[in-house]
């Protein structure tokens, strides 16, 4: 765990100091987002544009962290045990992509369909059954849904007039 915890200080600084534009704390051993890492990126959260917490033990994440990233474009949460968004990652205004894939939302995370500039989502390998399909026909830029190995009823799904690549 120290080694875990001394991992994260070190990607943080490194964001810190450097002023870079992406935060990695993929492979951290997080069961659930550090609520010190608010305080200690606040002078630059408004710089993050990209996070990266792949393969984590995520159950959530918190409402505050959609509030205290609010410039993100990219989020990746691959491979953790998610099972719904918080309702502020709706707030996530310029998200142009997010990888949900392997986790465990069995439910299509309506936050989502209400980012209008949201290009890319990746919910492959989830328990989805059902998909908004009017409501993200309707996202002016999105260009791909990738809900791959999920448990989609592919019959009942009107596939008409949707302008983006739709991965089953």
């Amino acid at each position: 765990m120290a080694e875990a915890v001394a991992k994260i200080a070190r990607r943080v600084n490194k964001v810190v100091e450097d002023g870079e534009h992406h935060l990695d704390l993929s492979d951290c051993e997080l069961s659930s987002f550090p609520t010190g890492l608010y305080l200690a990126t606040s002078a630059v959260a408004d710089k993050i544009l990209s996070i990266s917490l792949t393969n984590n033990q995520l159950k959530s994440l918190p409402g505050k962290f959609c509030t205290n990233f609010k410039e993100l474009q990219e989020l990746n949460v691959d491979g953790n045990f998610l099972e719904k968004l918080p309702h502020e990652a709706s707030l996530l205004s310029n998200l142009k992509k997010i990888n949900l894939a392997r986790n465990k939302l069995d439910t299509f995370p309506d936050e989502l369909t209400q980012i209008q500039c949201i290009e890319n989502i990746n919910l492959e390998g989830n328990q989805i059954k059902d998909i908004p399909i009017e409501t993200l026909k309707s996202l002016p830029r999105l260009s791909s849904v990738n809900l791959k190995l999920n448990p989609i009823n592919k019959d009942a799904l009107n596939l008409c007039g949707i302008k983006f690549e739709l991965l089953l």
